[in-house]
C-alpha cells in the first residue's frame, strides 16, 4: 500500500483528462485505463487503495471534498479510510506514466498518417496536428486546423472586411446590404456607359447626360418608350402615328364621358327653351288682350297675366283665350285704360325683355355645343381613318411574323437534330479516342509497364475509401495471346489493409481465347520499380491451375490474384526512390516458356 504523500507540483497535473483509446497501435491493456475517464492515463496518480486516476480526473472527483473510489465499490474491496479519494491522499506514478508514454500511437483524425509513441503525440501532435478538426471561432463551423486561416480570411461568414470604395467596415454576409447603400460605390450610367460614378454623384450626372433615357412626352396618353434626351424630338417625329392613335383613345374616353354627362344637360336645357317660349306666347296674347279690351275684362287679364308672371296680386287660375271683342268706341276705350298703372306694361317689357335674353344665352350655348361637338367628330373621323390604316398595317405585320415563326420553329427543329446528331458522334469520338489510348499502352509480349501518376492523391482516395482499387490498362502475351491486366490497392487489401501495397494479376477474356491453351499456367514476376535503378522490389508466382481465376473466363475478367504484401507502406513513406515527381511505375512480366 502506498504511504500518504503531497498533492504533486503543478507540472505534473494537466487540465485534460484520458487519452483517447483509439490512438494506441497495439493492444489495449486495462492497467493503462484511469479508473474515472476510462480513457488512457494522462499524467497518472495512484490513490492510497492503489487505483490510478488521471490527473485532471482525479483533481474534479475530490474538488467538492473527500469521495469514495468508486472502482474500490465495483471491485467489492471498499476499506476505509484508505478507499476515501481527498486532497493530498494521491500520488504521481511516474512508473505508470513512462509506461503509458513509451506506447505506440497514431493519430486519430481523419487523414492524418503520423505515427509514434503517446509521449511524443501529447508534446509535439496532439495540438498541433493539421488534420485536427476545430470550431470557428466566429462562426462555430468546424473546420480542420491548417484550413483555419483560409477559413478567416476567405470562408468565414462572419468575417470583417474594409469596403473597398468608402473604406468602413462591415460584417461579410452584409456586402450585398452595403453596397446598396455605399456612397461611394461605382456607378454605370445607363445612357453615356460611363463607369466609375460614385453614387453620391450619379443622380447630378444623370441630370445633364444626355445619352440617358427618359419617359417620352406622350407618356400621359400611353407611350411607354424612354429615349435618349438627345433623341426625344427624333422619336416624336418617327412615332407620330402612334402618338396619334394613343390620342385617339385617350380622346374619344374624353368624349366618351362627355357624353355621359350632355344628354341630361341638352334635355334639360331643351325643356328650359319650351317653357320660354311656351311664357312668350302667353305674354303676348296677354299683352294683345290688354290693348283690346275695355276696362272689366282687361283688368281680370291683367291680374291673371300679372300672376302668371310673378307679379303681385291675388292668385287666379289661367283664363282660356277669349273671343275676339265687339268694336268699342274709341272714348270708351281711353277711359278704360286711365285707370290703369303704368308699371304693370313696364314690367311686362322688363319680364319679356329678361326671358329673351335667357333664351338667346341657351342658344349661344348650344351652337358653342353643336361646334365642339362637330369638331370633335371630324377629329375622330380623321382617327378612325388612321386607325383602320394602322390595323390593315398591323394585320399584315402579323402574317409575316407568322410566316417568320414557322420558319424560325423550322430552323430549330433542325439545329435540335443536328444537336442531337453531334451529340452522337462526339460520343463515338470519345469512344474512339479511349480505344486508342488503350491500344497506345498495350503490349503484345508479356512485359508491361504501369505508370501510376498523382501517387499522393490516389492514395488518399484509396485511404478514405473514394477510390480503394485502380486497373491498369490490358496487355497481352501476343497479339493473338491471353489479355491481361494488373490491380494494385494503394492503402492495401485483405491482410495488407492499411499496412501494405497490394498488387494483383487479373486475367480478362479476349478475343483468341478458343485457340489459347487453359488453365492459364505462366510464371508472372510482379515488380516495383526503383527509379535509381538500384533496388527494385519484386515478387514472382506461379499460376496455380486449380484455382478458378487462372481458368478460361467467363465473364469480362477473372478473380484476381496475386500479392496482398507486396510493398510495406512505412517504406514509402520514408525517403526512397521509389517515388519522384509524385509517380512510380509498377512492371509485370509473363513468361513465354512454352507458348
Amino acid at each position: 500500500m502506498a504511504t500518504q504523500e503531497p498533492s504533486p507540483p503543478s507540472s505534473m497535473e494537466s487540465n485534460k483528462p484520458g487519452f483517447p483509446k483509439k490512438i494506441l497501435a497495439n493492444k489495449l491493456e486495462d492497467k493503462h485505463l484511469c479508473n474515472c475517464c476510462h480513457n488512457l492515463l494522462r499524467r497518472p496518480f495512484q490513490a492510497q487503495c492503489g487505483h490510478r486516476f488521471c490527473s485532471y480526473c482525479f483533481n474534479m472527483t475530490v474538488r467538492d471534498g473527500p469521495q469514495k473510489c468508486n472502482a474500490c465499490i465495483k471491485e467489492d474491496i471498499f476499506e476505509e479510510p484508505t478507499s476515501i479519494l481527498k486532497q493530498g491522499c494521491a500520488f504521481p506514478d511516474n512508473a505508470a506514466r513512462r509506461e503509458v508514454e513509451n506506447l505506440s500511437a497514431i493519430c486519430i483524425n481523419e487523414g492524418c498518417t503520423w505515427k509514434g509513441n503517446i509521449k511524443e503525440y501529447e508534446l509535439s501532435h496532439e495540438e498541433k496536428c493539421e488534420f485536427m478538426i476545430i470550431p470557428c471561432p466566429s462562426c462555430k463551423e468546424r473546420i480542420r486546423f491548417n484550413e483555419q486561416e483560409r477559413h478567416n480570411e476567405r470562408e468565414c461568414p462572419e468575417r470583417t472586411l474594409n469596403c473597398k470604395y468608402c473604406k468602413e467596415p462591415f460584417h461579410f454576409k452584409n456586402i450585398k446590404a452595403h453596397d446598396e447603400i455605399c456612397p461611394k460605390y461605382p456607378m454605370i450610367c445607363e445612357g453615356c456607359a460611363k463607369k466609375k460614378i460614385p453614387r453620391e454623384k450619379y443622380v447630378d450626372h444623370i441630370k445633364f447626360c444626355s445619352k440617358f433615357r427618359t419617359p417620352c412626352r406622350f407618356h400621359v396618353v400611353g407611350c411607354d418608350m424612354s429615349v435618349e434626351k438627345e433623341r426625344i424630338h427624333d422619336h416624336e417625329r418617327a412615332c407620330a402615328y402612334e402618338h396619334l392613335n394613343l390620342l385617339l383613345h385617350y380622346i374619344m374616353g374624353m368624349k366618351v364621358s362627355m357624353e355621359g354627362l350632355q344628354p341630361q344637360g341638352l334635355e334639360l336645357a331643351g325643356h328650359k327653351l319650351l317653357d320660354l317660349h311656351r311664357s312668350l306666347r302667353e305674354l303676348e296674347v296677354r299683352v294683345s288682350q290688354i290693348s283690346t279690351t275695355s276696362i272689366g275684362p282687361p283688368v281680370q287679364g291683367v291680374t291673371s297675366s300679372s300672376s302668371s308672371l310673378g307679379l303681385p296680386g291675388p292668385p287666379t287660375p289661367a283664363l282660356p283665350l277669349p273671343p275676339p271683342p265687339a268694336p268699342v268706341p274709341t272714348l270708351t276705350v281711353s277711359t278704360s285704360f286711365t285707370p290703369l298703372p303704368s308699371s304693370v306694361g313696364a314690367a311686362l317689357e322688363l319680364q319679356l325683355h329678361s326671358e329673351k335674353t335667357k333664351v338667346a344665352e341657351l342658344g349661344r350655348r348650344c351652337t358653342d355645343l353643336e361646334v365642339k361637338v362637330g369638331t370633335f367628330e371630324n377629329v375622330v373621323c380623321v382617327l378612325n381613318r388612321e386607325v383602320e390604316r394602322f390595323t390593315t398595317t398591323m394585320e399584315a405585320g402579323n402574317r409575316q411574323h407568322r410566316l417568320d415563326q414557322d420558319k424560325i420553329e423550322a430552323l430549330s427543329n433542325k439545329v435540335r437534330q443536328l444537336e442531337r446528331t453531334v451529340g452522337l458522334k462526339d460520343l463515338t469520338v470519345a469512344e474512339m479516342e479511349g480505344r486508342l489510348r488503350e491500344m497506345s499502352a498495350t503490349t503484345f509480349d508479356g512485359v508491361f509497364v504501369w505508370r501510376i501518376s498523382d501517387f499522393t492523391k490516389k492514395r488518399q482516395d484509396a485511404i478514405a475509401g473514394r477510390a480503394p482499387a485502380m486497373f491498369s490498362p490490358a496487355f497481352y502475351t501476343s497479339k493473338y495471346g491471353y489479355k491481361m491486366c494488373l490491380r494494385i490497392y494503394l492503402n492495401g487489401d485483405g491482410t495488407g489493409r492499411g499496412s501494405h501495397l497490394s498488387l494483383f494479376f487479373v486475367v480478362m477474356r479476349g478475343l483468341s481465347d478458343a485457340l489459347l491453351k487453359w488453365p492459364f499456367n505462366q510464371k508472372v514476376t510482379l515488380m516495383l520499380l526503383d527509379q535509381s535503378s538500384r533496388e527494385h522490389i519484386i515478387d514472382a508466382f506461379r499460376p496455380d491451375i486449380t484455382s478458378s481465376s487462372f481458368q478460361r473466363p467467363v465473364s469480362e475478367m477473372n478473380i484476381a490474384s496475386g500479392c496482398p504484401l507486396f510493398c510495406p507502406l512505412s517504406k514509402l513513406d520514408a525517403k526512397n526512390s521509389y517515388i519522384r515527381d509524385d509517380i512510380i511505375f509498377i512492371k509485370a512480366i509473363v513468361d513465354l516458356t512454352g507458348l
